[in-house]
């Protein structure tokens, strides 16, 4: 969050000291709040339905496997004077077996569940940003600003100064 405030500003500052240098293009500076458009986008409620019912999905095949195991557990429980010595160590390792395939399920279900919600925003997100690019060059916006999240969602030419930077911190 910081580091996003402290990118504006830089940005902010930069924008200002072109306009003092006078600048030959005119300086245009629009902004936004990417986070409120994108809770008004046209298929976004069609996208998060489906999120959640991939999520509900995971989550019912973790609750499955849940109940395997406390199966098995109680099933080992209420055997376990009956079982002899290899039976034990048997049972015991599918417990352990189950348990970890739990625990990679878990695990694995947050990657999948980012990815999923990254395939059904991915095209909303590219439609918005097209929407700002047009409407910045209609409008002869020079940059278009972020307000929700502090970046530069647009920009019309200008100078990269990425060396400048690098050989005042000295690096090469």
């Amino acid at each position: 969050m910081y580091m996003k405030k402290f990118s504006l500003i830089i940005v902010l500052i930069l924008l200002v000291s072109f306009t003092m240098v006078g600048q030959q293009q005119k300086l245009r500076i629009g902004h936004l709040n990417t986070n409120d458009l994108m809770q008004v986008m046209p298929g976004r409620d069609s996208a998060e339905q489906a999120l959640n019912d991939y999520a509900q999905n995971l989550q019912k095949q973790l609750e499955t496997m849940a109940s395997e195991f406390q199966t098995k557990y109680d099933e080992y429980l209420a055997n376990e004077a009956q079982y002899i010595d290899a039976v034990k160590q048997v049972k015991q390792k599918e417990l352990v077996d189950l348990q970890t395939r739990i625990q990679d399920f878990q695990n694995n279900a947050q990657d999948l569940l980012t990815k999923k919600e990254m395939e059904l925003m991915q095209p909303l997100i590219d439609k918005a940003k097209k929407a700002i690019d047009e409407v910045a060059k209609e409008k002869g916006y020079t940059y278009i600003l972020d307000t929700g999240t502090g970046s530069v969602l647009y920009w019309e030419g200008g100078d990269d100064i990425m060396m400048y930077v690098k050989e005042k911190l000295g690096i090469q």
